[in-house]
């Protein structure tokens, strides 16, 4: 016998609530009191209920879609490879770079917690050329998701503004680092750069320096201003400076002109985990140890900071917890429940291991 499609009144049912309350649940309407929510989405679990998308989209006039997209402002260098459609050799290549770094994994994740109790389902979309972006903006305007949640990878990274001209809900993580009226997401960076300032001197360390990230990027902005003022407080005037580019490789060159010009080094702090790993390798390789010769910080607390040797301490970067909140601002402007740019700031933490 074929079994029957499951219906709101079977969840409601199975939750002991009316049919009206498992439809608002269903449907994202906020007016839902969160203990009654959770009742509801266990009843869904439990029963395995799916709603019908198509139903629900003439009711609503949504796709229920998010478009996840990883940005950029376009770079040079990127040759197509053979087969290849034009343009295509930069977006692969930029692809390869993205999903080599665990912090995306984590933001795909934190998303997908969010959407997936919902019934949402994301579209991951790369657009690292003028050519992707418009293709970005088109889907949108067709309605084939609802908003986009944005991750820049590039200061001069167009898209936010190009989102905002078009009037389409999108909601960004990190601070774009051009004034635009959008939504974001972020860390207190300056906040993380003292902590991991504040450990190292704890430590005993007094020959500091820093790995950063691109200079032209708020968050690195901010985190180097916060290990230098933590520094100034102590009386340390002046911090050598490396910038890098958030790979392990540039880790290990930058380290190599950090120690070229400042043998005497015992500590530095370096602005993600990737890079960190490579200032690790470069240390064990120069015969010098971590942290007994020089002590080292990453930051995100990404799952290269427990496979690294040794395993780093690292300033903690909440990613899944971020991009979850993302996911529910957008939910929100395109529910238009909220209408003005808001930020959310979350807090970072010192998670101590080996290496410092």
């Amino acid at each position: 016998m074929e079994r029957r499609s499951l219906t709101l009144e079977d969840v409601a049912r199975e939750a002991g609530v009316s049919r009206a309350t498992v439809s608002r649940v269903v449907n994202g309407v906020r007016n839902v009191d969160p203990a009654i929510r959770d009742l509801v989405r266990d009843a869904i679990e439990r029963t395995g209920y799916a709603p019908n998308r198509a139903a629900r989209s003439l009711v609503t006039r949504r796709t229920e879609t998010i478009a996840l997209v990883i940005s950029g402002a376009g770079e040079e260098g990127d040759a197509p490879r053979e087969g290849d459609r034009p343009g295509d050799g930069v977006q692969n290549a930029f692809a390869a770079r993205v999903f080599a770094d665990p912090f995306f994994g984590r933001v795909v994740s934190g998303v997908v917690g969010f959407l997936r109790p919902r019934s949402m389902h994301p579209v991951l979309m790369v657009a690292e050329s003028e050519a992707a972006r418009k293709q970005v903006t088109g889907f949108l305007r067709q309605g084939s998701a609802d908003g986009a949640l944005v991750v820049s990878t590039h200061a001069e990274d167009p898209l936010p503004s190009q989102l905002v001209a078009e009037g389409l809900p999108a909601v960004c993580f990190a601070r774009p680092a051009l004034p635009v009226p959008i939504s974001y997401v972020d860390l207190a960076h300056r906040e993380g750069g003292r902590l991991a300032a504040e450990h190292l001197l704890a430590r005993g360390r007094r020959r500091l320096a820093t790995v950063t990230g691109p200079l032209d990027l708020p968050a690195c902005q901010e985190r180097l201003a916060g290990f230098r003022e933590a520094l100034e407080r102590a009386g340390t005037a002046y911090v050598p400076i490396a910038e890098g580019n958030f790979t392990r490789e540039s880790g290990v060159a930058s380290m190599a002109r950090l120690l070229a010009e400042h043998p005497g080094l015992d500590g530095v702090f370096v602005a993600n985990d990737l890079m960190a790993q490579g200032v690790c390798e470069f240390l064990r390789e120069r015969g010098m140890r971590v942290p007994q010769n020089v002590a080292v910080v990453g930051f995100d607390d990404s799952s290269v900071a427990l496979t690294c040797g040794p395993p780093l301490t690292t300033v903690r970067q909440p990613v899944e917890e971020m991009t979850a909140a993302m996911a529910g601002l957008l939910q929100e402007h395109i529910q238009g429940t909220r209408t003005e740019p808001t930020s959310l700031i979350f807090e970072p933490e010192l998670v101590v291991r080996d290496s410092a």
